[in-house]
């Protein structure tokens, strides 16, 4: 049997065996998350993928909804939300599970408000948006000092919702200047 540093001439007694040598050995396995509220942290998840999937229905309700000389690029816009939502539910989910977490097969709450100009879109848009960061926040301050990984990436979503609010108020700024 190979011992660890092994030297020539070293007595028995000061060997190291191998872990593997050792019967019933197992290593022991860090916990990076350990400090991490792992009920707390699904439960969020499951909200933000619930959410995340209700933005697919929504920005493709709105996708199909708009009309006008401008319809065109606001309908890429809109496809392009839909899929992004779909994006982070599945990317959410990937996490959920990662924790051993259920996804759930809801989908938030959705509000229609049947008014379909590209102004009430925008702001229902805004709205929705406003309510997915909040909920990003929350994820972040659960994860915040237990998990790099959690938090990067609850981070790097923050970032994307607080960019897709920037954009909305911006198209929104198109509208206001035009009311008396």
């Amino acid at each position: 049997m190979t011992f660890v540093g092994e030297k020539i001439g070293q007595p028995p007694e000061a060997r190291i065996a191998p872990p593997a040598s050792i019967p019933n050995f197992t290593a022991p396995t860090p916990d990076p998350m350990k400090d991490l509220n792992v009920t707390k942290t699904t439960e969020l998840l499951n909200a933000i993928m619930e959410f995340e999937l209700a933005g697919v229905v929504r920005y493709t309700h709105y996708s199909l909804m708009v009309i006008g000389p401008h319809r065109l690029p606001i309908v890429q816009f809109f496809q392009a939300q839909a899929q992004e939502s779909l994006t982070h539910a599945q990317q959410v989910g990937e996490i959920l599970t990662g924790l051993e977490g259920h996804p759930s097969l809801k989908i938030a709450p959705l509000e229609e408000s049947y008014r379909h100009s590209v102004k009430d879109i925008l702001k229902e848009s805004l709205v929705h948006e406003s309510r997915a960061l909040e909920l990003y926040k929350n994820l972040l301050d659960t994860v915040k000092d237990a998990s790099i990984y959690l938090e990067e990436f609850t981070r790097s979503m923050i970032s994307q919702e607080e960019m897709h609010g920037l954009e909305l108020r911006k198209m929104l700024r198109d509208y206001s200047s035009t009311e008396p």
